[in-house]
């Protein structure tokens, strides 16, 4: 299992237990696809070897040169690539939450900002262009709000905000508390 660094070599040991060969091998096995799509690199390893897409991804991007998947040492550094008004509603978003879960930590997770409990996800945010992407970290509880979402978009496990909204800290509260008792009740 890989750590939560974001250190692609972190899959090298499952990858070379699984397949039998040092990860050097697969390497030099990717050297006549350089320069190559990425989705040839990794149906190479996929089709012809039997790897699975997050190890060869792992492979693939490090032969590519990017031996991090993690773009951000955290919150403030994300809030740096956004503009002011992303980076304003984020952080109201987030305080809105923190206000009644002052213990949740937030952090950068899958290069978004997230408030967590231990190491289960509560409340996610990312931006767009012309909105905010939010996610509760569960469906069942997206469901149980839908309907006060109003106009809002709702997909699967998101809904999305205008960067204009007026922040509902009830409506985020009463979501953080849904998906709290949900982590508690598992």
């Amino acid at each position: 299992m890989a750590s939560s660094s974001g250190e692609r070599s972190q899959f090298f040991p499952a990858i070379e237990k699984k397949h039998g060969r040092p990860v050097a091998d697969w390497l030099t096995l990717l050297k006549p696809l350089d320069g190559r799509p990425y989705a040839e690199q990794m149906a190479l390893l996929q089709e012809s070897h039997g790897f699975s897409r997050a190890h060869a991804n792992a492979v693939v991007m490090h032969f590519r040169g990017s031996t991090t998947s993690r773009r951000f040492d955290g919150p403030e550094q994300y809030y740096a690539g956004l503009t002011t008004i992303q980076a304003d509603l984020t952080r109201t978003i987030f305080a809105a939450i923190t206000k009644k879960f002052p213990k949740l930590e937030l952090v950068v997770a899958w290069n978004k900002p997230m408030l967590r409990t231990g190491d289960q996800y509560v409340f996610a945010v990312s931006a767009a262009t012309k909105h905010l992407t939010l996610n509760p970290w569960s469906t069942d509880v997206l469901a149980a709000f839908t309907d006060e979402l109003g106009d809002l978009t709702v997909n699967k496990h998101t809904f999305l905000v205008p960067l204009d909204w007026k922040v509902n800290a009830s409506l985020l509260q009463r979501m953080a508390t849904a998906r709290l008792a949900e982590i508690a009740a598992q």
